[in-house]
């Protein structure tokens, strides 16, 4: 076990009375990951994890008392604070990775779909990540009991990333003055997408490169570029346009540091079937590949943090809904994808579960992986 997930998870505040404690929190917390890294989805699973594996885990964490049943390791983790646990996970992350001039952090939503309890009226637990795509790594989160709260969850989001020289990418959510206003004082850059929720903005933009695009960029200042990528039966042309021509746009002193307009349009092929798509971003910056490079790592956070919760850690499935617990396990799940992205060998996320289930040896590399 890397000395830092203890040590940094070693601070959260136990909820529990002292004289109830027979199992240390941080007994709880390291089963809890390892049994997660190892395949397991819920409390029985990782209780068996725990039995099977009790001397192995013995290494890192004293056990004392053996493994806690299924239901005191539930009341545990549900009990503890969100933003406790969530700090905690920012102290190490911030501990152990580097984030470098350059690097793109996708910023985005997902909601925890099975979390909801019609009975009590309990809400599915919605969370604001943030992925940096060279670091190939979860940087942090913030709760949220509704999509339309990523507004005011993004902020709080920024203030624990370090965003120097790096750039920032949400979607049409986070194309608000205050968000952009604050990655800018972190001296981040951005590249926003632009929808119907700013209504002037987005149509101003539109009209500007359906007027640019009519004339053949004539008398524009322009940048342009494409890729072309291919698999599974599908071609997908993506075309990408920025200008710093801003003087058409509605209000554009509203965007702190805003340096120019993008357009992405995608042309996907499957079969007989054609679909033409576009997008439209505010800039930082007027770099093409930089424009480029941005667009793409932000559906990296899609492919690589969300799709694989749902597909090999069976997130959206999941029933974990008591207390705290689906914030909880949420960010145990983060740190368990972490590490094992960070694990070198060539296998799949799922195939790295399983022999992590089995393996002694090399779950101990996923441990000691960041």
């Amino acid at each position: 076990m890397s000395p830092s997930i203890v040590e940094h998870f070693s601070s959260l505040q136990d909820h529990r009375i002292e004289r109830h404690k027979k199992h240390q929190l941080i007994d709880i917390v390291v089963l809890s990951l390892t049994a997660v890294i190892s395949g397991a989805e819920g409390w029985k699973d990782i209780v068996e994890f725990g039995e099977s594996k009790l001397e192995w885990l013995r290494q890192f964490v004293p056990l004392k008392h053996g493994i806690p049943v299924d239901d005191t390791v539930a009341r545990i983790i549900s009990g503890l604070s969100t933003k406790g646990f969530q700090d905690c996970f920012q102290s190490w992350i911030q501990s152990v990775v580097q984030v470098t001039e350059g690097e793109i952090i996708s910023i985005d939503g997902k909601t925890h779909r099975r979390s909801h309890d019609k009975k009590s009226g309990k809400k599915a637990l919605h969370m604001v990540s943030a992925w940096a795509n060279e670091n190939n790594l979860v940087l942090g989160q913030v709760k949220t009991r509704e999509k339309s709260n990523e507004i005011t969850a993004i902020p709080e989001l920024l203030k624990v990333l370090e965003l120097k020289g790096c750039i920032v990418t949400i979607d049409a959510m986070g194309c608000q003055e205050k968000i952009i206003g604050n990655i800018v004082d972190k001296e981040g850059g951005y590249a926003i997408a632009v929808k119907g929720n700013q209504g002037k903005l987005h149509e101003s933009i539109v009209d500007f490169f359906d007027t640019a695009e009519c004339h053949g960029f004539k008398d524009v200042n322009y940048r342009y570029t494409e890729t072309l990528d291919k698999g599974h039966g599908r071609v997908e042309m993506r075309r990408y346009w920025i200008s710093d021509h801003l003087d058409s746009l509605h209000e554009p002193q509203r965007w702190k540091n805003l340096a120019a307009i993008g357009m992405v349009e995608s042309e996907r092929h499957k079969g007989d079937k054609v679909s033409i798509e576009r997008r439209y971003y505010i800039l930082s910056f007027f770099e093409i590949s930089l424009f480029a490079n941005a667009v793409r790592s932000h559906w990296g956070i899609e492919n690589k943090v969300h799709w694989v919760l749902d597909v090999t850690f069976k997130e959206d499935n999941s029933r974990i809904r008591r207390g705290n617990a689906t914030h909880n396990m949420g960010v145990i799940r983060h740190m368990a994808l972490n590490l094992l992205k960070k694990e070198k060998a060539k296998r799949s996320l799922a195939g790295k579960r399983l022999r992590a289930a089995f393996n002694d040896k090399y779950r101990t590399n996923v441990l000691f992986s960041i």
